[in-house]
């Protein structure tokens, strides 16, 4: 371990941060860091050894020898059964814990020592995610563990030696988040939601950034004849959103129906088609019309609505890919600081979907944008927020597959969305919070909610000319616990040391006058309630409808999330 503290040592004062400013980047308090630089504590995760190297500016070589010596501490630990001091922390020289008191029932005092994990004098102390032993054990605790362990090795018997159970094999355990990273600050404008309305109303509760589509501004709609333009709707759009802050993405899409006169009707009264225009010079001219005319008044422009679809886009990849590739080259002249969104593929459960993704990776589509569009949406009707985990799995391997790795904004939703159950006000609200919760999950950087303004759909946030509801108060109540927030990892169930069904994300606050930077956790069940115990060091819990209380010793967790605030230096 003298190794591994010897090289985060000398990584630290070549950063040239003092231990507060580095243990503030990292999510950990200065005297745990400096314990991590003197030897004295081994971190219980690769995790953070490599977010402390990273905010020094570790290369790849000197990442390859801390995971080197951390593996080789972390053996040596496993052997000799070190133990935990807080914060997922383990110490060389730990401190005797408290003899537990006798229990008349050996099988009992097993139980009540094991239910209350939190607690530094119980005879069988759980922290983070291993368990280990403590203080004087009791000749009874003792033979009930050795009874315990001769099932363990009767069980492990019945296992093959290479890993199979019953004939089944046995998935690799690995614990640990989804993922950890040094702190990175969450983007005001990461919540979004689309328009739909042209009235140039706009929400009234904390939102990001909006985007405009089904909101009277296709392409169909703004040049209804050649070279004829009506910007009235996208004007009033793009003005509402400047005198509210908002950042605009404008979305591309519904080819006139001159433009491509054979091609199929799209689900628009207007006549729009879902083909590309017969002639690529249209789109060139109108793309260069838009561009030009909202130059450093529009952020962001996404090159296509949806594809491949039969409803927004019949074409093949590689004429979207040209598409793109124009459309890219006259707006980076006529507004070189817009962020370019390549056209967002939706429905990517099914493979038809993934196929069109690598063909447009392939005809160089993503060579042209800043971001990727998708379409992170519910494969069913009632799928809970957690399920786009699972697609977003199955979009991060597609695009491995196709040999590209660009940023990713979730820009909409299915077509049959109308057609989904309205929800309850409670799941309202959950899902409405959770949305953005899986969008951080899955490491996006944009999420946009769809829609604003209509009613016509499970989740209502608000009706155009109407109050927010309470599942759009959540969602502000939710940026306001984060506003400056930087996050840290995330992660859910067993892996994350978590009850079944519990999720959650990590994050650093901004700190208090005369504190240190504030650790925090917001954390939920992907259904019903679980109790477990309180974190150690946590302060306050804070709810989405703006109660607030004490960390109790136990916490209820439920499917609408909870902020948790842990004490400075814990």
């Amino acid at each position: 371990m003298s190794e591994l503290a010897a090289l985060l040592h000398s990584l630290k004062e070549h950063s040239g941060c003092s231990y507060a400013e580095l243990a503030g980047r990292c999510g950990v308090s200065a005297s745990t860091l400096h314990r991590y630089c003197r030897g004295q504590v081994l971190p219980d995760s690769y995790g953070m050894v490599e977010r402390i190297a990273l905010s020094c500016g570790a290369n790849k070589a000197e990442l390859a020898e801390l995971y080197r010596l951390w593996a080789q501490a972390d053996a040596v630990r496993l052997e000799v059964g070190l133990e935990p001091i807080a914060d997922d922390l383990w110490t060389s020289a730990p401190s005797p814990a408290p003899t537990p008191p006798p229990a008349a029932d050996p099988a009992a005092g097993f139980a009540a020592a094991v239910s209350r994990p939190q607690d530094p004098a119980s005879a069988f102390a759980v922290y983070g995610r291993r368990p280990v032993l403590s203080g004087r054990w009791p000749m009874h605790f003792i033979a009930l563990a050795c009874v315990l362990a001769a099932v363990l090795v009767i069980s492990a018997a019945d296992s093959s030696p290479t890993g199979q159970t019953a004939g089944r094999p046995t998935p690799q355990w690995t614990p640990g988040p989804a993922w950890s990273q040094p702190p990175t600050r969450v983007a005001a404008g990461f919540y979004g939601v689309t328009i739909n309305s042209s009235s140039g109303a706009m929400p009234t509760f904390r939102i990001g950034g909006i985007r405009l589509w089904d909101s009277e501004t296709l392409w169909s709609l703004l040049e209804p004849a050649r070279n004829q333009f009506d910007w009235t709707a996208l004007d009033r759009l793009v003005g509402s959103a400047h005198r509210a802050n908002l950042p605009v993405l404008y979305t591309f899409g519904g080819t006139p129906q001159w433009a491509a006169p054979s091609a199929p009707l799209g689900p628009y009264p207007d006549g729009s088609r879902t083909a590309p225009p017969d002639d690529l010079k249209d789109w060139v001219r109108f793309v260069k019309a838009v561009a030009t005319r909202y130059a450093g008044r529009i952020d962001a422009y996404e090159l296509w609505a949806f594809a491949p679809s039969p409803h927004f886009y019949t074409g093949d990849a590689a004429t979207l890919a040209r598409m793109t590739q124009q459309a890219a080259a006259v707006i980076r002249r006529a507004d070189p600081a817009a962020t370019l969104v390549c056209p967002s593929i939706g429905n990517l459960w099914e493979p038809a979907s993934q196929q069109f993704l690598r063909d447009f990776a392939a005809a160089g589509g993503y060579q042209a944008c800043d971001a990727a569009g998708v379409k992170l949406a519910p494969q069913h009707d009632g799928d809970t927020p957690e399920s786009l985990v699972r697609l977003a799995a199955v979009i991060d391997r597609t695009f491995h597959e196709a040999g590209v790795h660009p940023r990713l904004w979730s820009t909409g939703t299915v077509y049959r969305i109308p057609q989904d159950h309205k929800l309850d006000q409670a799941h309202a609200i959950a899902y409405a919070v959770r949305f953005y919760l899986i969008g951080m999950y899955v490491r996006y950087d944009r999420m946009y909610f769809y829609n604003w303004g209509g009613t016509k759909i499970p989740l209502v946030l608000q009706a155009v000319g109407g109050p927010p509801t309470a599942a759009a108060h959540a969602v502000d109540t939710l940026q306001r616990w984060l506003t400056g927030a930087r996050i840290t990892s995330c992660g859910h169930s067993a892996p994350d040391g978590l009850p079944e069904q519990v999720w959650q994300c990590q994050f650093v606050l901004d700190s208090v006058v005369g504190q240190g930077p504030v650790r925090a956790i917001v954390r939920w069940t992907e259904s019903g309630t679980v109790s477990m115990p309180a974190d150690r060091g946590a302060d306050t819990v804070r709810f989405l409808d703006g109660r607030s209380m004490p960390a109790p010793h136990t916490l209820q967790i439920t499917e609408q999330p909870i902020l948790i605030t842990i004490q400075p230096g814990r």
